[in-house]
């Protein structure tokens, strides 16, 4: 565990605690999304300035929880391809399972119109190898993405440490995602975006935020981030990938600032 992971850590524990039941008013399924890529460094200067403005999600005695999620995918990479190509509106398959909530596992369809919010519907799934065969899962996949589920197979799953916050009011969840480690099925290639912290904002529209401020404030700027395709980018060398590569120099920048170089091979970079 590093400096910055314990200070993480600490940080939790001084926050007031929000249960699972009290934040089932807060689902919010149809929303807007907006995402932030910083270092664990400016994670830890913005846990210091929420306290007494979020609550902190805890699960058990456990404030961090660990998330496993495998995203699916045609053989010619159609939803791969939709979010490379900038298409406003694209979707994502993906079984996603919560460790900390005795392996709880759905099968999930998101998907973004061309007015940025994000839609998602789910059911839930014994586990990932018996996900497809569920009953209602092939219907849910057509109905949301007009492709059939059997002709899609596992491209990469990722492993994420996650807090959950959620401000006083109630309005909205920011969730951080850090610890992110890939496997890609297809090239057996495993990859980790080192000390990079992934923040997403979830609120019902441009309501007041507190933590726009804060990461004003800390210089942390909206950029839009995908796991998925960040981790197949960084795993596969073959796909198209143009269109991510700034953003994978972003992910260098920021390692490379806190002192923690990731490796990368020269054709993905």
């Amino acid at each position: 565990m590093t400096d910055y992971d314990q200070d993480i850590h600490a940080l939790l524990q001084t926050m007031q605690p929000i249960t699972l039941d009290e934040m089932s008013s807060i689902r919010l399924m149809n929303r807007i999304d907006t995402k932030f890529v910083c270092s664990k460094r400016q994670l830890v200067a913005m846990l210091h300035r929420v306290q007494q403005k979020y609550y902190v999600q805890q699960i058990g005695d456990d404030r961090i929880s660990p998330y496993r999620t495998t995203y699916f995918d045609t053989d010619d990479y159609t939803m791969y391809m939709q979010h490379h190509n900038r298409h406003a509106r694209r979707t994502k398959v993906r079984v996603r399972t919560y460790l900390s909530s005795g392996d709880l596992t759905f099968l999930e369809v998101k998907r973004k119109n061309n007015h940025a919010r994000t839609k998602k519907k789910r059911i839930r799934v014994g586990s990932l190898e018996t996900a497809p065969r569920t009953e209602g899962a092939a219907e849910l996949v057509l109905d949301r993405t007009k492709l059939m589920l059997d002709a899609m197979h596992p491209v990469v799953q990722n492993h994420f440490d996650r807090i959950t916050l959620v401000n006083y009011a109630k309005t909205e969840r920011l969730t951080i995602d850090f610890n992110v480690r890939f496997h890609n099925y297809d090239t057996d290639i495993d990859r980790d975006t080192g000390n990079i912290v992934v923040v997403e904002l979830k609120r019902d529209g441009n309501i007041y935020s507190p933590i726009l401020s804060i990461l004003r404030d800390l210089h942390i700027h909206p950029t839009g981030f995908s796991k998925c395709c960040i981790g197949m980018a960084m795993t596969d060398p073959q796909l198209k990938q143009n269109n991510f590569k700034t953003k994978l120099r972003l992910l260098q920048k920021i390692n490379a600032d806190d002192t923690y170089i990731i490796r990368y091979d020269e054709d993905i970079c």
